[in-house]
């Protein structure tokens, strides 16, 4: 899936992650927590991180990007992190993206298309019936962003979450 792009000068390489990442992963998750107003919510740690992504059992895949300057320097510059579900009605899996971030000095070299397009290739690949993401409300540069690439606000879907308390009530139920 190796793929790259030359913006203004700046080159631009997508790559799976591998369970040497796991700390730059954490290092995202945790940028992307202040970007949204909560970094204190981060509970993950590299620990769960590379039991959950890297362990016998996967529950997700990390696409990193990275950029290199003129000087052949590489930095480190966004990740997606995504998972399937599946469709009843499609009868088919679909992909979710749970996470995409771009470092603020990078926005605007294309990186976030970059990384949405490559999960629409995987979905396709897979044979998904749909991607799906959610985005802050407050979020307006995402929600253009995404609309302009021709996603469509999902508006009468409100998501529903049960954690911590009350989803060890609900399975002692």
């Amino acid at each position: 899936m190796p793929s790259s792009a030359d913006k203004s000068s700046k080159k631009i390489r997508l790559v799976p992650a591998t369970e040497s990442d796991v700390g730059l992963i954490l290092w995202f998750i945790k940028q992307l927590a202040l970007y949204e107003k909560a970094p204190d919510q981060v509970t993950a740690t590299e620990d769960l991180l590379r039991q959950n992504l890297f362990g016998p059992r996967p529950y997700a895949e990390v696409i990193l990007a990275h950029v290199t300057d003129d000087s052949g320097n590489e930095q480190p510059a966004g990740f997606a992190l995504y998972f399937h579900n599946f469709s009843t009605w499609v009868g088919r899996p679909g992909l979710y993206l749970e996470d995409l971030f771009v470092c603020d000095e990078y926005r605007g070299l294309g990186i976030g298309r970059m990384l949405l397009e490559q999960l629409a290739r995987v979905a396709r690949e897979r044979q998904c019936g749909r991607m799906e993401w959610v985005v802050l409300d407050w979020n307006q540069p995402a929600r253009g962003f995404y609309a302009s690439l021709g996603a469509k606000e999902m508006n009468e879907w409100i998501i529903c979450r049960a954690d911590g308390r009350v989803l060890e009530e609900m399975a002692a139920l």
